[in-house]
C-alpha cells in the first residue's frame, strides 16, 4: 500500500469493545497525535466480528475523524491474530502500533516507541509489562505459557508475553510475506532477528466491558509458539520412544532373572494390563503431537484467507 505522507499507522483490533473505542480514540489523538506535530498518524480499527454496537461507535469516531480514522470491517470473528495481520495490509504508515482497544496500555507510550524507531533506528519495540493489574489466575497462566515460551522457542520472550509493540516496514513485510496459516505473533516479530528495544510499563485494569481471552486460546497460543518455532515435540516422541523402550526391556530382563533363578510363575493379567495401558497412552500422545504437525501442515498447505473483509470505511467511501 502506498505511503501518503503517513508516518506511523496505529492499529486497533476491536472484539465487543461497545463503550470503550470513543474513549480510547480520543486519549490516543491527545496524548500522541497532538504530541507529535511533526509526524503524521493514521488510526486503523478492525471490528472483528463484535457482536455488540462496537461497529456503530466506530463509525460515528471516523465520522467526526475522516482524516485520521479507517474502519475494517469483518464478516465474523477471526481472531486477533487476523485482525492485526488486515490492519497490517491496509496501513499506510511506515511504521506500525499494534494496541488494544481497552485503554489497559498507556497510550502515551507510543511516543516513547516513536522516538526509538525514528531516532535510534529500532525495527521492532516492545512493551514490556512489568505488572498487570489482572486476577491471579490471569497472571499465573500467563506466566506458565510464556515462561515454556522462553525455554522452548525464544529466550529473548518477556516473562508475560507482548501485545503492545512498534514495528517497522521491513518487519511488516516479512510477516506478511510468510503468510502463516497458524500465525504466533510474538514468534514472528522475534524470529526475524531484528535489534529489539524493549520499553517497561505497568498493564492497567480493564475498566470497561471482559475480556474475551480464554484458557482455551491462550493454549491454542502456546502450541502455535512451540510448534511453529522449536523441535522439542518431535524429539520428546523420540526421548519417549527410547525411554519406554528401555522399561520393556529392563521389565522383561526382570521376569527373565525371576523365573530362572526364583522359579516363580507369574499368573494373571496385572502387568500385561498395566504394561498395555502405558504403552497405549504414550502412543496416543505421540499420534497426537504428529497429528498436530499433520493438520498444520494442511492448513498451511489449503492457503486459505486469513481474514474476509465485508467492507473498509476510509476517506473515499
Amino acid at each position: 500500500m502506498k505511503n501518503n505522507g503517513v508516518d506511523y499507522s496505529i492499529i486497533i483490533p476491536v472484539y465487543f469493545n461497545e463503550g470503550s473505542l470513543k474513549k480510547t480514540f480520543q486519549k490516543i489523538k491527545e496524548t500522541v497525535l497532538d504530541k507529535n506535530p511533526g509526524l503524521t498518524g493514521e488510526i486503523i480499527f478492525v471490528d472483528d466480528g463484535s457482536g455488540d454496537n462496537s461497529l456503530k461507535e466506530l463509525l460515528e469516531v471516523r465520522e467526526a475523524n475522516p482524516t485520521l480514522v479507517k474502519v475494517i470491517k469483518f464478516t465474523r470473528n477471526f481472531g486477533q491474530p487476523s485482525a492485526r495481520l488486515a490492519g497490517y495490509q491496509h496501513a499506510a504508515g511506515k511504521c506500525f502500533i499494534h494496541i488494544t482497544a481497552d485503554l489497559q496500555d498507556p497510550p502515551e507510550l507510543i511516543n516513547s516507541m516513536l522516538h526509538a524507531h525514528f531516532k535510534e533506528n529500532y525495527e521492532i519495540v516492545i512493551g514490556e509489562r512489568t505488572s498487570r493489574d489482572d486476577s491471579f489466575y490471569r497472571r499465573f497462566t500467563s506466566g506458565i505459557f510464556f515462561r515454556l515460551i522462553r525455554k522452548l522457542s525464544f529466550p529473548n520472550m518477556p516473562i508475560g508475553g507482548f501485545d503492545y509493540h512498534l514495528i517497522g516496514r521491513k518487519v511488516r513485510n516479512i510477516i506478511l510475506k510468510n503468510r502463516e496459516a497458524n500465525p504466533f505473533f510474538q514468534g514472528q516479530v522475534l524470529w526475524t532477528g531484528y535489534d529489539v528495544k524493549f520499553i517497561k510499563y505497568e498493564r492497567k485494569k480493564r475498566e470497561i466491558g471482559k475480556s474475551r481471552w480464554t484458557f482455551g486460546k491462550k493454549l491454542k497460543l502456546l502450541i502455535d509458539g512451540v510448534m511453529g518455532y522449536s523441535f522439542f515435540p518431535l524429539r520428546l516422541i523420540t526421548v519417549l520412544g527410547l525411554f519406554v523402550s528401555f522399561l520393556g526391556f529392563g521389565y522383561a530382563l526382570y521376569l527373565f532373572i525371576l523365573r530362572i533363578f526364583g522359579n516363580i510363575a507369574f499368573k494373571g493379567w496385572t502387568s500385561i494390563m498395566i504394561a498395555v495401558l502405558i504403552l497405549s497412552g504414550v502412543q496416543m500422545l505421540l499420534m497426537g503431537i504428529m497429528g498436530e504437525y499433520l493438520w498444520r501442515t494442511l492448513d498451511q498447505v489449503r492457503r486459505r484467507q486469513p481474514y474476509i473483509i465485508e467492507k473498509i470505511f476510509e476517506k473515499d467511501t
